[in-house]
């Protein structure tokens, strides 16, 4: 009878991307993927610890399985990812029902952890490696238009906010020519979109054969001239000039970039420990525009981060009335532990001024976005189909170059096609259209 696993996945790309490699993995070792929980002998969730809210999802779903342990006491429950590395042994007294645990680089001994799990011992491992890239695992990848390509692994900018280099470890980049076969595979597939991904993807360095993320880049969008090519996430310290020059000079690299600020005042960039200031963001902002018209940017922001002043909180909007961020992902400053913020940093923006703070962000940012897209009424529009819409079979949604989001009519149009839209209306998350 084969065996049947059922991989629930949190988070992030990246999360996506390792969910890819360990179905591979489980693959060969004779298991199939199960379509829900119910039909499966083996449930894991891959986990994301970024943030403490992901963290209590984590621990709100093992709550429902430890119920579903009760009724099915052969049921396998492992919890992978950023969680287990983070917590470590002690998630085990966090929430009952956990069999084993593992941490990233970890995914090639699942086979032998499962196996002691189903003989009662509760196996964790959390053993970072300077080398595990996963390079040469071709992963399963879910059908459809677009596909994830870890290029790098793990990331050593210490963010003084960030469990990243705790639970991803040191970074590390797959060889240049194991990241080309994977497109290959990808072309001959018949995907339309391929996104590299990596913590922070504009630091890749394949040092055997001294190859920058620019040059990456560049091979990548020529071994694939016929797909979109996309990447994240960037950090600005790295974004260079002839990262700018590659994305000007190639038709297929898409015109949209993920450039985390985190926060407008240099002061606080200074306390974030994120290596650049205000001004040198708003400069590489204006290289970025000067040298790729039309291009689309989008952001991280932090509320409330340590010892912020009112003061700091207007830079920070007065920074994106500046720039004018087509879209932002804005949270409020939540002590991580174990972070150099946690040890060394007070937390001293109360709650309530934190979300009061974030509160003035979202609603800067929807009018941004609103205006922003508003721009785009009228104008015909090059957009990927990547699946149904959720409200309508009658209606495509997919993507532009520039990463909008489109909603149009389908008139026979099939997910994987590339249609010419005319852009009728919008939202501050959506246009919507008609083909053209």
């Amino acid at each position: 009878m084969k065996k049947r696993v059922y991989i629930r996945t949190f988070g992030c790309q990246m999360n996506q991307a390792d969910t890819e490699i360990i179905t591979a993995l489980l693959r060969d070792e004779g298991y199939v993927i199960a379509d829900c929980e119910d039909s499966a002998d083996l449930v894991m969730l891959n986990t994301c610890a970024v943030r403490e809210n992901a963290v209590e999802k984590i621990l709100n779903q093992l709550g429902r399985l430890h119920a579903k342990k009760r009724r099915r006491p052969e049921l396998l429950v492992g919890v992978i990812g950023c969680v287990p590395q983070y917590y470590r042994e002690k998630l085990f007294s966090m929430a009952g029902g956990i069999d084993f645990l593992a941490g990233p680089d970890t995914y090639r001994q699942l086979p032998v952890m499962i196996d002691h799990a189903r003989q009662g011992s509760r196996p964790a491992d959390f053993t970072h490696s300077l080398h595990e890239t996963y390079a040469e695992i071709d992963p399963v990848r879910s059908p459809g238009t677009g596909a994830f390509v870890p290029v790098m692994r793990g990331c050593n900018n210490m963010c003084a906010f960030c469990v990243v280099p705790f639970t991803r470890g040191r970074e590390r980049s797959r060889p240049l020519q194991s990241v080309l076969d994977d497109v290959s595979r990808l072309v001959s597939s018949g995907y339309r979109e391929i996104t590299l991904l990596g913590q922070n993807v504009n630091s890749y360095h394949d040092a055997q054969g001294d190859c920058r993320f620019p040059e990456l880049l560049e091979q990548v969008s020529h071994a694939a001239p016929d797909l979109r090519i996309r990447f994240t996430t960037s950090h600005p310290k790295d974004i260079s000039p002839d990262l700018v020059r590659v994305i000007a000079a190639r038709d297929n690299i898409c015109n949209s970039i993920h450039l985390p600020v985190q926060s407008g005042s240099s002061r606080v960039l200074s306390a974030m420990n994120r290596g650049h200031t205000r001004e040198e963001y708003l400069d590489k902002v204006r290289m970025i525009r000067d040298a790729v018209p039309g291009v689309t940017l989008s952001t991280d922001l932090i509320a409330g981060f340590c010892g912020e002043t009112l003061d700091d909180h207007r830079r920070t909007i007065s920074l994106m009335e500046e720039v004018q961020f087509d879209f932002a992902y804005m949270f409020y400053y939540s002590v991580r532990p174990g972070t150099p913020a946690a040890k060394s940093l007070d937390d001293d923006v109360a709650e309530e001024e934190k979300k009061r703070r974030l509160g003035e962000i979202i609603a800067l940012q929807n009018r941004i976005s609103a205006q922003r897209h508003a721009a785009d009424i009228g104008s015909v529009v090059e957009v990927l189909a990547e699946s149904e819409s959720k409200r309508s079979a009658a209606m495509l949604m997919g993507r532009t170059k520039t990463n909008r989001v489109v909603v149009f009519e389908r008139k026979g149009s099939e997910p994987g096609d590339i249609v010419r839209v005319k852009i009728l209306s919008a939202t501050s998350a959506t246009l919507v259209g008609e083909r053209a």
